[in-house]
């Protein structure tokens, strides 16, 4: 993936005492958390933990059931549609095109929010497409049906999509899903490169700390830990939350935090 030469503005982000139900059940309790502009901020937990449920909450798919979601000081639930996707974008884990789109025309959509009544693409709308497109190595498939791709290579043109819409928050439910090593450790260097705030959920403990500025940690719907990485990731809440014996260590290169794990006894 390449560097960026478009970079987005940023907004801060405010989750403000969140609660979330469905179908008369409660899945995340009063949560609280910031991002502030620019910053790429993790959620991790075990499955269930209700990582998906609020950020659903957070691009505006569900309402909360308490609390507000700020962005900006902005309430994102009291925007039109229109308003929102222009500060929002979102690549959620579950996605479908319901026709054959060609990768550039789902490349396009992204271009919807910014454009004018009916009018169709603009020349600086394709720039901006290709561009993305080129960002995550998928120039070469502009013309492919987007049914015809692999999981891996869907994945990168969903997030070429999310950044040609010009987002001030950029919204990431497990981004590396299906994609190989190498576009693994990518995918969130160029979400941070492009200029958004970010908040993403990972599985990946060692992505989150090689790449989160903060970390929240959900267990059954709370937050039960906040902070940088090495705040965090510490083995006793890692045993805790997790289930694992965690052995933290400094790779030998940038010292950054990497966890090795094993089973508790």
């Amino acid at each position: 993936m390449t560097a960026l030469t478009d970079v987005t503005d940023a907004e801060d982000l405010a989750v403000d005492a969140v609660s979330v139900e469905l179908a008369g059940t409660r899945l995340v309790h009063e949560v609280h958390l910031k991002a502030a502009a620019g910053q790429v901020v993790g959620l991790v937990g075990p499955n269930g933990s209700g990582k998906s449920t609020l950020l659903r909450c957070v691009y505006r798919v569900l309402r909360p059931a308490g609390g507000a979601v700020r962005l900006d000081g902005d309430d994102l639930h009291a925007l039109t549609a229109r308003q929102a996707a222009r500060r929002v974008a979102a690549l959620t884990q579950e996605h479908s095109v319901g026709f054959d789109f060609t990768v550039a025309e789902v490349v396009a959509m992204g271009r919807l929010p910014h454009r004018r009544g009916m009018g169709g693409p603009t020349d600086e709308d394709r720039r901006r497409c290709t561009e993305a497109l080129h960002r995550v190595r998928a120039g070469h498939l502009a013309e492919r049906g987007f049914l015809s791709l692999s999981g891996g290579e869907r994945q990168r043109v969903l997030i070429a999509r999310a950044l040609v819409q010009e987002p001030r928050l950029l919204v990431l439910d497990e981004p590396t899903n299906h994609l190989d090593i190498a576009h693994q450790l990518e995918v969130l260097a160029l979400a941070r490169e492009a200029g958004p705030t970010v908040l993403t959920a990972l599985h990946d403990l060692n992505l989150a700390a090689g790449h989160c500025d903060l970390l929240y940690v959900l267990r059954a719907g709370r937050i039960v830990a906040s902070g940088t990485p090495h705040e965090v990731l510490r083995p006793a809440l890692l045993a805790e939350v997790f289930g694992v014996r965690a052995t933290p260590v400094r790779h030998p290169d940038t010292g950054a935090l990497q966890l090795l794990f094993d089973r508790l006894p």
